[in-house]
C-alpha cells in the first residue's frame, strides 16, 4: 500500500525549520497530504537536534507519540541527532529510516524503496542498527550545500544560506553533525529569494550554522551578498539571524542602517561575559569586541533590536566568573537574552574538562539571567513606547487577537482582522501589556 499522507515534526534551529519546510514541499508536490503531527498519517518525519540532552529527549518522545498514534505508519528520523547517534534511534520501536545530516535530502527516495520492498535499504557504510527487519541508518557526506527556505507560512520565510562550522567551540557538536562550513552563491541565493518573493511572502529571515562565514569558499563574502539582496525588486523586509560578533564588521552594522529593508534586529551570540570563559570555549573574540559591536548598533541604530545567546555554567566557571558575565550583561545595552544551561555533549573537548558546575548552582545562575532578560526587555519595549512603527501581521488567531513584529522585533498584537494577514500595518506603540503592545492602528 502507498502512502498518501505525511506528518513533519522538527526540533532546533531555523536551517532545520527550512528544510523540513523544503522536504514538506517535495511530498505535496507528489501528491501526500500533509498532516499536523499530532494527527494519524502514514508517514511521521522528525527533525532532530542535539544541542542539548533537553533537545535529544524531545526527539525521542516525539518518535514515542508518532508510533503511539498511528502503530503500522512509517517513521523517519533525520537530522544532527540522526547524524551522531543513528544506531540508538534505528533500535527505538517504530523507527523505519534514520538519515544522517545531508542523507535526509533523499528522504523521498529512500521512502519510496521502503515502500516498495519492505526490506532493509542498502546503506554506504557498514555496521547500521536494524529495529524490525527494516530501520536502517543512511549518512551522506557533509561537503555539499542544500539550499532551503521555508513556505509554510504566509508572512515570513526563512532562507538558508549557509550550512556547517568551522569554529569548533569546545562545547558544540554542531561541526561534528553538519561539518564543515560551506554555503550557496550570492545569484543563487537571490534567485531564491526572487522565487520566495513571487509567492507573495512580505519578510526573509537569513539563516544558517554560521552565516557570517557565507562565501568564504566561494570567493564572495557576506556583505556582497546582502547588497546583492537589497536591490532585489519587490524586497521589503530582510532581517538577519544569529550572526558572530567576530563576523559581524562595522561595514555591515553601516549597511543595515543605511539600507531600505534590513531591519534593525540583530542576533549576536556571546555565551559568556568572561574572557577567561570565552577563551576555554574556544571562541574567537572577547567581550570588549562583543561590547564595541553593540556599541556601533547603538549609535547608528539607537532603537534597535540586539538579542544576545549566553551559556551558564560552563566547566570551570566560578562564582566570579558568573557575576562578570553578569555585570557585563547589565551594562551592555542589549534588548533580551537566550539563555542556555550548560549540557554535556559527547566527543567535545568541554566534556573531557574538568571543575564541572553543580546542577543546582547552574540553575540558580540560568533564573538569574532569565530575571535580567525579562527586565531589559521590558525597558526596551518602554523605550519604545510612543513611536509610530511598521507591523507585518500574522495569520495566527488566538482568543479573537492577531500578533506581528515590528522592524525591531517588538510583539504587537490587535483584534483579529483577516484584511490584516500578511499585511504590513502603521501602529502606535502605546498600550504596553505583559507580553507585548496592544496596537493603535493608524490607518
Amino acid at each position: 500500500m502507498n502512502p498518501t499522507s505525511i506528518a513533519f515534526h522538527h526540533f532546533g534551529c531555523k536551517v532545520n525549520f527550512a528544510e523540513a519546510s523544503a522536504l514538506s514541499r517535495q511530498f505535496q508536490e507528489k501528491g501526500f497530504e500533509i498532516r499536523d503531527f499530532h494527527d494519524p498519517a502514514d508517514v511521521y518525519v522528525i527533525s532532530t537536534c542535539v544541542v542539548t540532552t533537553v533537545a535529544e529527549k524531545k526527539c525521542r518522545a516525539a518518535i514515542r507519540q508518532a508510533h503511539k498514534i498511528n502503530p503500522t505508519a512509517k517513521i523517519a528520523v533525520i537530522g544532527c541527532f540522526s547524524e551522531l547517534k543513528p544506531g540508538e534511534l534505528a533500535r527505538m520501536e517504530g523507527v523505519d529510516l534514520v538519515l544522517g545530516h545531508t542523507g535526509k535530502f533523499r528522504l523521498l527516495e529512500e521512502l519510496t524503496g521502503l515502500y516498495q520492498q519492505d526490506i532493509p535499504v542498502e546503506t554506504e557504510s557498514p555496521g547500521h542498527d536494524y529495529h524490525g527487519g527494516i530501520a536502517t541508518h543512511l549518512k551522506a557526506g557533509k561537503d555539499s550545500f542544500v539550499p532551503s527556505f521555508s513556505y509554510g507560512d504566509r508572512t515570513r520565510s526563512f532562507l538558508k544560506i549557509q550550512d556547517g562550522c568551522d569554529y569548533y567551540c569546545t562545547y558544540c557538536t554542531i561541526p561534528l553533525a553538519r561539518g564543515r562550513s560551506r554555503s550557496d552563491t550570492v545569484e543563487n541565493t537571490v534567485k531564491n529569494a526572487r522565487e520566495i518573493i513571487s509567492n507573495g511572502i512580505r519578510e526573509i529571515v537569513l539563516t544558517g550554522v554560521n552565516i557570517g562565514d557565507f562565501g568564504r569558499h566561494n570567493g564572495e563574502d557576506f556583505l556582497q551578498l546582502i547588497r546583492a539582496l537589497d536591490k532585489v525588486e519587490g524586497m521589503k523586509r530582510i532581517r538577519i539571524s544569529s550572526i558572530e560578533p567576530d563576523l559581524l564588521t562595522n561595514e555591515i552594522i553601516g549597511f543595515v542602517a543605511t539600507s531600505g529593508n534590513f531591519l534593525p534586529h540583530f542576533h549576536i551570540p556571546l555565551q559568556s561575559g568572561c574572557n577567561k570563559i570565552l577563551r576555554a570555549m574556544h571562541r574567537k573574540y572577547n567581550r570588549e569586541l562583543y561590547a564595541s559591536r553593540v556599541a556601533t548598533i547603538r549609535e547608528l541604530m539607537p532603537d534597535a533590536c540586539i538579542a544576545a545567546d549566553v551559556i551558564v555554567g560552563f566547566p570551570g566557571e566560578t562564582n566570579e566568573d558568573f557575576e562578570e558575565t553578569f555585570d557585563f550583561l547589565r551594562q551592555i545595552e542589549i534588548s533580551y537574552l537566550h539563555v542556555f544551561t550548560y549540557s554535556k555533549r559527547d566527543n567535545t573537548l568541554a566534556s573531557r574538562m574538568e571543575s564541572p558546575v553543580p546542577d543546582k548552582v547552574r540553575k540558580q545562575r540560568s533564573d538569574a539571567l532569565h530575571k535580567l532578560s525579562d527586565e531589559k526587555k521590558h525597558q526596551f519595549y518602554l523605550e519604545n513606547r510612543g513611536r509610530e512603527v511598521k507591523v507585518l501581521f500574522e495569520s495566527d488567531n488566538s482568543q479573537g487577537f492577531m500578533h506581528g513584529f515590528t522592524e525591531n522585533y517588538i510583539k504587537v498584537k490587535t483584534p483579529f482582522n483577516p484584511a490584516y494577514v500578511n499585511q504590513v500595518v502603521q501602529v502606535k506603540l502605546e498600550n504596553l501589556e505583559k507580553e507585548g503592545y496592544l496596537a493603535d492602528l493608524i490607518l
